[in-house]
């Protein structure tokens, strides 16, 4: 069984406490967007992992597909992922490889996992997994896996996201944002930005470009270093110059 488990992008991101277990409350807007992986899930007589595209850092067995696997303790199959969303972009492309790992191995087993038992698992492997059980418009609190549905529409919008060659890491991201409360109805705004901007401008030159080019919305995704612009109709590429997409389409 093959699907094509697709990335998210942040409308929003705010930082609104140190917890005690070291993770931060937060309160965003998770959407998805059709830039896609491609992941391959089949039985086999034993576990079985590999990956092509683009490289994927750190040992197989602390990839979230094969942690996936093993806690859902399915049986033994054959895992294949083609790796196209970048790593390291705010983009939460390993969440939803895990997610997707989860749905599938579901599926091809039968094991009849409910969406909240689905969802409880990926919670175990990562604060934005449990977003990509659901895969539509969700507001999410706590570390990002208290999910409620929210009424945002970007249907028939456009959007475009830059990913430069920048690695922020999320402790990194982290240790440069004050939490602080948040008033409902505040415009979206991403905490990250202003300490990883000062330490990466070219994230912010981008940001200025997509605004620039006609852009309605334009923000860092997560902790970055993807940004990304929403447009009402699509930009020509000579108004995003000196920067070249990774990604454009339609929502």
């Amino acid at each position: 069984m093959v699907a094509f488990p697709p990335c998210k992008i942040n409308l929003g991101l705010s930082i609104i406490r140190k917890r005690a277990d070291a993770y931060h409350d937060i309160e965003t807007i998770f959407y998805p967007v059709p830039w896609t992986d491609i992941l391959e899930v089949i039985p086999s007589d034993k576990f079985v992992f590999t990956a092509t595209g683009n490289a994927i850092p750190g040992k197989e067995e602390d990839n979230l597909c094969v942690r996936a696997h093993k806690i859902l303790n399915a049986p033994p199959a054959k895992i294949h992922l083609h790796k196209i969303i970048p790593a390291g972009a705010g983009l939460g492309g390993g969440s939803s490889d895990a997610a997707w790992t989860l749905r599938l191995l579901n599926d091809v087993f039968e094991l009849k996992h409910s969406k909240e038992d689905l969802k409880n698992y990926a919670a175990q492997l990562g604060s934005d997994c449990a977003f990509f059980i659901e895969n539509r418009p969700m507001l999410g609190t706590g570390r990002g896996e208290i999910l409620t549905p929210v009424d945002v529409d970007l249907k028939g919008k456009f959007i475009v996201i830059i990913k430069p060659d920048v690695h922020v890491s999320t402790t990194e991201a982290y240790a440069g944002v004050v939490p602080k409360e948040r008033k409902p109805g505040s415009e979206w705004t991403n905490d990250f930005e202003e300490s990883v901007f000062r330490k990466h401008p070219i994230l912010a030159s981008i940001k200025s470009t997509l605004y620039e080019a006609g852009a309605s919305y334009a923000s860092m995704s997560g902790s970055g270093s993807a940004v990304f612009g929403i447009f009402s109709q699509q930009p020509s590429d000579g108004k995003l110059n000196p920067f070249t997409p990774s990604f454009a389409g339609w929502l």
